[in-house]
């Protein structure tokens, strides 16, 4: 028997009984549109999720900390340049780099005439040049700083935040006068905005390191800051990127000497801290054991839980959106394998029914099997007609069944227009919350997402339940005596 026989008889023997397939294929229709609904729903809230981690900070990003690590374990690796140019070398690693911030400089910066505006030094970030492109700093104007930039003696490059200027204050005004301090977003009567005092792009600013001693004897060195760039704000890559200053690495260690120099004092004069512990209490130098922040850069999402181990299993401490991710997942796929457990009830539900239609066409044609039986036909083609049969009942039920799925989901991401049209109103972000964990509802895509894979996913799986459904039928056709299937009525 041909193929093309086959499916031809095996289709004719599905419309002789309309009735009965129809209310099969429902059920395999039912348990297909509520398995690919409960699927798009989670693949939503995963991808909104995303969203929302990423709107929070770089997914790619681990964060060591290493302040208190040296007095707590003693056995921890040093955080300095060597350890970093190790981690550098691992697989799947981008970039590494230190977020240095001095921890003892005294000074201002200056600007306009006779020095009239200033700022302190307390937004003052050493990196490595070559991680401040990967890390996702981006630049609205000018270019990343180079360990190559040679500017002439007492002339540092940097990189400035887009709202390094409001730092300012002209100190010609009191403490108290409104007019000593710009903010970003003020305007004026007439609606424009303030500018700050200092356009960093166009005006000299000076970095002056000062100390004043016991006596009053003031020691100071002057370095200009020659702006090469200024970042794009970014709270997500880093607080710095709007109103900082971020320098080469090899620069701030600079001006640290320069400092001690100045003072007599080394920088780690700020004093010791002091950490408590359940075993006791230790007391240790800021530094001491490397670098306080380092990040590190990963090239995939999926990666980053396995680098983070790596740096814990050496002793450091570490941070990164991977367990909160992680968590998230876990509260979605719960979520999901409940509704999803409740909609493959439905569907085992459909494939008692095509074993129980596929019986039913056993009994009803017993006479026709053994006719076939008595003519030569093979037994294989036999219990072939009858695979075929509910396979084509999973397949019709799962092809209709990705069909209502898209319209679902086509209406649930347009609930809000297809109501309004209509002159009423609805919120869903309260159950799609519940599903999500309570991490619903501030990302801003769709509600349901059906890929193509999921359509092609549902049409199999639902198939392979027809076809599994008619084994048992196909094999008791098959066993139907010849003879005694002949005299059947």
């Amino acid at each position: 028997m041909k193929i093309y026989d086959l499916l031809r008889m095996s289709l004719n023997n599905l419309r002789r009984r309309k009735g009965r397939t129809a209310l099969t294929v429902i059920g395999v229709v039912v348990g297909t549109c509520a398995i690919v609904v409960m699927i798009s729903l989670g693949l939503a809230i995963s991808a909104q999720n995303e969203e929302m981690l990423a709107s929070w900070g770089d997914l790619t990003k681990i964060q060591i900390y290493n302040y208190g690590s040296d007095p707590t374990n003693r056995d921890a690796p040093k955080l300095d340049d060597d350890m970093l140019t190790t981690l550098h070398g691992w697989e799947h690693v981008v970039s590494v780099t230190p977020y240095y911030q001095p921890q003892n400089l005294g000074g201002s910066i200056l600007a306009g005439k006779n020095d009239q505006y200033s700022q302190y030094l307390w937004n003052i970030y050493g990196l490595y040049t070559d991680a401040i492109e990967p890390m996702g700093f981006q630049l609205a104007s000018g270019k990343y700083l180079t360990d190559d930039m040679n500017l002439g003696k007492d002339k540092i490059p940097v990189l400035v935040g887009e709202n390094m200027g409001y730092q300012f204050e002209d100190t010609r005004r009191s403490q108290n006068s409104s007019k000593r301090r710009r903010y970003q977003g003020q305007t004026d009567s007439l609606g424009n905005p303030v500018p700050p005092f200092v356009d960093v792009n166009k005006d000299k600013m000076t970095l002056q390191l000062s100390y004043t001693d016991q006596n009053g004897k003031v020691e100071s060195k002057d370095y200009q800051l020659v702006v090469v760039g200024v970042l794009v704000s970014d709270y997500n890559a880093a607080y710095f990127t709007d109103s900082g200053i971020v320098m080469r690495l090899a620069d701030v260690q600079m001006l640290e000497k320069a400092y001690e120099r100045l003072s007599g004092q080394k920088s780690s004069s700020s004093g010791s801290v002091t950490v408590y512990s359940s075993s006791g209490s230790y007391s240790y130098t800021p530094g001491s054991n490397g670098y306080q922040e380092v990040y590190v850069k990963v090239d995939k999402v999926d990666n980053v839980a396995d680098v983070e181990k790596q740096i814990q299993d050496l002793g450091f401490q570490t941070s990164s959106m991977t367990q909160i991710r992680e968590e998230m997942q876990a509260s979605v796929a719960r979520s999901q394998m409940i509704l999803g457990g409740l909609a493959a009830i439905s569907l085992l539900v459909a494939a008692l029914n095509i074993a129980n239609t596929m019986t039913m066409a056993i009994y009803e044609r017993t006479r026709e099997i053994g006719v076939m039986k008595v003519l030569g036909c093979e037994l294989g083609h036999i219990r072939a007609m009858f695979l075929v049969e509910s396979g084509a009942i999973g397949f019709l039920g799962g092809a209709i069944g990705v069909i209502f799925s898209l319209i679902i989901s086509f209406v649930l991401n347009h609930l809000t227009l297809i109501l309004a049209l209509f002159g009423s109103s609805a919120d869903i972000s309260g159950l799609l919350g519940s599903l999500g964990g309570g991490m619903m509802g501030m990302g801003t895509g769709s509600i349901s997402i059906v890929p193509f894979w999921l359509v092609l996913l549902a049409l199999a799986f639902a198939t392979l339940v027809g076809l599994l459904s008619g084994i048992m039928p196909a094999g008791r056709a098959v066993k139907i005596s010849a003879l005694e299937a002949i005299r059947h009525e």
